[in-house]
């Protein structure tokens, strides 16, 4: 089963477009835990245990565990979620961005060391620095595209006046991954849920891709605007799935021993929110 087709067998299990990140910072773990990275395993495990059923992907980020020295940690965590959530594909979240020889190596870690199902990139440095991760069949690829923070504007919505139509940055990027950069079928997409109009102009471009949407939960986007923008229940756009990711709303829901029961009732709320969100008819 290719990426694409775990996103959309998880989707009908958990009737979910939930993506839940894991971005463990132990500086707001429990009581018990606080300011102990040792325990970033143990946290975020308790977390996927209390969200398995919940989940349409899981998104560690790989930062929250190279900082604490804890990427031994982090192979332990997603061998985790293999047992605990085996029908539940994980999202590396590490926007690298590098060519030849040293993407073939972040490569090989995302998807050999870690075993991820898939990876997020930055696109900057062109389809050659994307290209080694397509050599793994079935993985999926997540390209920035228009992102959530408010710097990208700087870059993302400049104008390219020497292609036709002078398409925005993000815009070209999208029509790039929905055609020719998309050869085996592995591309998707990151786009803000702080920015809809955005989402539905790249859902416009790319029609049937997956798109990954941070920014619901704490950063402040709005869960039913983000899926009237993203999500088609056209089944003939057969990958036109979104997965809405929330982090620290869900995490950090509790700061006592409850945190997982806490984390679990914010999932179940959001992922409700979501689901309402669905177009009549559509689905």
């Amino acid at each position: 089963m290719n990426f694409v087709e775990m996103l959309h067998a998880a989707e009908r299990r958990h009737q979910s477009l939930l993506c839940v990140g894991l971005d463990p910072d132990p500086a707001r773990f429990p009581h018990a835990w606080r300011g102990d990275p040792a325990r970033i395993y143990d946290f975020c495990a308790a977390i996927v245990d209390a969200t398995a059923d919940l989940a349409l992907a899981f998104k560690p980020q790989i930062a929250y565990f190279a900082a604490h020295r804890a990427e031994d940690q982090l192979e332990h965590l997603l061998a985790h979620i293999r047992v605990a959530a085996p029908h539940v594909p994980i999202i590396l979240d590490a926007k690298r961005g590098d060519i030849g020889s040293t993407a073939e190596q972040y490569a090989r870690e995302a998807f050999e060391r870690y075993g991820a199902d898939a990876v997020t990139l930055s696109p900057f440095m062109g389809f050659d620095s994307i290209q080694p991760y397509l050599h793994y069949p079935g993985k999926g690829v997540f390209l920035l595209c228009r992102t959530s923070n408010p710097g990208g504007d700087e870059l993302q919505n400049q104008r390219l006046a020497d292609l036709p139509g002078q398409p925005l940055l993000y815009e070209h990027i999208a029509s790039l991954a929905q055609g020719p950069w998309n050869l085996s079928g592995q591309l998707g997409l990151v786009v803000g849920a702080t920015y809809p109009q955005e989402i539905e102009r790249v859902r416009a471009l790319a029609p049937t891709l997956p798109l990954l949407i941070p920014g619901v939960g704490a950063q402040g986007g709005d869960a039913a605007a983000t899926v009237r923008a993203g999500w088609r229940g056209d089944a003939s756009r057969s990958q036109a799935l979104i997965a809405v990711n929330s982090s620290r709303a869900i995490l950090y829901a509790s700061a006592g021993d409850d945190f997982a029961v806490a984390a679990r009732r914010e999932a179940e709320r959001t992922r409700a929110l979501l689901q309402a969100a669905r177009p009549l008819g559509l689905g």
